[in-house]
């Protein structure tokens, strides 16, 4: 009887505990971006994050950066922890369209940007071992995604038409149901455990989420109108960043298109969650 109470306080203790990371995480990513954000994260102990508690960092982190519409080249890390690799680098990473880029990490003037994001193309690279970084890109369009459908859930409650709100039109509600699931998919798809199917696991999820971000950004800017269109409206941005997050490490077309060449060449498919 006392193990389990015992239990249930860690369990709790863990509870808090975390729920006070993602706090802290949450306000610093509000108030600093780029290079700022990464010296604030290192600050806060990501190294040790990404080392020691990865499978919980990676998923809340890369969650957090695309709900707050903030950015950091800690993307770099998580390719060099898998690899073995020296802290501080820029491996080149395979983009859309086979190029392939680099995530700055200083900022500057002379910088070029992609949606935002310090990525600069360089002219060949060499193919890591990119399963983990793939996994924090998708969490991290699946936070993009759920910030997408915030704004448009709140206009959609706001906005009054003929005397109602906008939400309570059929077409609009459920342009905000097709959002959501695909969302919660492309999150259950994430968290399946890939001890068996590592890379397919990760290849698929991604491309869920890349998937899901396209669609939370198709169906909310239908649902703001011509509000979402504007400089002044924080859609655009959200937008732009799901656009290039999806081309890196693959496109959400093209792994999909990857993972079905591999299956046909294997000639079964295996199972990817124990239902």
């Amino acid at each position: 009887m006392d193990s389990t109470k015992d239990s249930d306080m860690d369990i709790a203790s863990d509870s808090v505990s975390l729920g006070l990371l993602e706090d802290t995480l949450r306000k610093t990513m509000l108030s600093a971006s780029g290079a700022e954000l990464d010296a604030a994260l290192a600050e806060l102990g990501w190294a040790e994050m990404l080392s020691d508690m990865s499978d919980v960092a990676l998923p809340l982190v890369f969650r957090l950066l695309g709900e707050t519409g903030s950015h950091a080249s800690i993307l770099n890390d998580v390719l060099l922890e898998t690899i073995g690799g020296l802290p501080g680098g820029t491996p080149p990473m395979p983009y859309a369209g086979g190029i392939w880029v680099v995530w700055e990490r200083e900022s500057g003037e002379g910088n070029p940007t992609l949606g935002g994001l310090p990525l600069r193309e360089v002219p060949d690279g060499q193919l890591l071992r990119v399963s983990e970084a793939r996994r924090a890109l998708g969490w991290w369009l699946v936070g993009s995604a759920r910030a997408m459908l915030a704004l448009a859930r709140r206009h959609a409650l706001d906005r009054v038409q003929f005397g109602k709100p906008i939400s309570s039109f059929q077409a609009v509600r459920h342009k905000l149901a097709e959002t959501l699931v695909a969302i919660e998919g492309a999150e259950a798809t994430l968290s399946l455990p890939g001890a068996d199917n590592v890379d397919l696991n990760s290849l698929l999820a991604k491309a869920a989420a890349g998937k899901a971000a396209l669609t939370a950004a198709k169906h909310c800017q239908q649902v703001l109108g011509g509000i979402g269109f504007t400089e002044e409206h924080e859609l655009h941005n959200h937008v732009k960043r799901v656009l290039v997050l999806d081309g890196l490490l693959g496109s959400s077309r093209e792994l999909t298109r990857k993972a079905g060449a591999g299956l046909r060449a294997r000639g079964t498919v295996p199972r990817l969650a124990q239902l």
